[in-house]
């Protein structure tokens, strides 16, 4: 059997998970290796299972990527559940679905309703690492942030700021092969006032292990529930990450679906990488 983690050349060295992973494939006699997908040399072919990691560098060029994604075989997660999770237009759905996600305004225009809060994130629906994304006092300056980005041919989406998440943090739950596999806590990484950031990395956000609350389950469930709904279950997810915030009524919300590169928090949990092989190798 052999696995190969596709990463992209800015980002190997910097995945915490990959080290991990190779491990515990290594641990279970399966041949992995880390290959770049854009890497025109890498016969994809060669392997039983690719598995897409940190391919961090898609955003710039989605439309390469997703192309990409539909010559390789046996790719987890597969091309359809890539090219839905890629632009956060997804949210659509998971809210038509019942699913509780955050209040969302999409290409909002000067003078369109955005609630009345204290603070609105706005960002394109295409992004990762929470580039081209800001935290607004300032209705001008979430208007103007939407009109910027939809100018530039993007879609914007505009969010009230959940104030929960300065103490509480994120909880980002993992799931390998359909089962749990653990939780973490992430920081707010979004500072107030300091507007749009080019050089977030997810590196602030100071993951710690949670432990997460039978309401929080339900909520993630839910959320991946509605996935198999929306995309068929056919498309079946190798790994899920569903990340929650609480609300001011101390309910979840679904702030991100994360299907594609997650960081999947493997240094944080109790056997994580281990879950995630032998997902895989069940798989096969």
């Amino acid at each position: 059997m052999t696995i190969a983690f596709a990463s992209a050349a800015p980002f190997r060295d910097l995945d915490d998970d990959l080290p991990l992973l190779l491990n515990a494939a290594t641990q279970r006699g399966i041949d992995a290796e880390i290959a770049n997908w854009d890497d025109p040399a890498v016969d994809w072919s060669a392997y039983d299972s690719v598995i897409v990691r940190s391919c961090w560098d898609y955003i710039n060029r989605r439309d390469e990527f997703l192309a990409w994604t539909t010559s390789v075989s046996n790719l987890h997660n597969s091309h359809d559940v890539i090219s839905w999770n890629t632009d956060k237009i997804y949210l659509r759905q998971l809210e038509a679905a019942g699913v509780p996600i955050i209040e969302t305004r999409w290409d909002i225009a000067p003078g369109d309703a955005i609630g009345q809060h204290d603070e609105w994130v706005v960002k394109p629906t295409v992004s990762a690492g929470s580039k081209d994304t800001a935290r607004w006092t300032s209705r001008d300056d979430v208007y103007a942030h939407s009109a910027e980005l939809v100018a530039a041919g993007r879609t914007s989406m505009t969010q009230p700021y959940i104030a929960s998440v300065d103490d509480e943090g994120e909880t980002a739950m993992l799931f390998f092969g359909g089962a749990f596999s653990h939780a973490i806590r992430k920081g707010a990484i979004l500072a107030k006032g300091e507007g749009v950031r080019q050089d977030r990395d997810g590196r602030g956000e100071n993951p710690l292990a949670r432990e997460p609350s039978d309401a929080q389950h339900a909520v993630a469930a839910q959320a991946l529930a509605a996935t198999d709904e929306i995309l068929g279950r056919s498309a079946g997810l190798m790994y899920a990450r569903v990340d929650l915030v609480t609300a001011a009524d101390g309910s979840p919300l679904v702030i991100e679906l994360e299907l594609t590169e997650p960081s999947l928090f493997l240094p944080w949990s109790n056997g994580g990488a281990e879950r995630l092989v032998d997902a895989i190798a069940k798989n096969l």
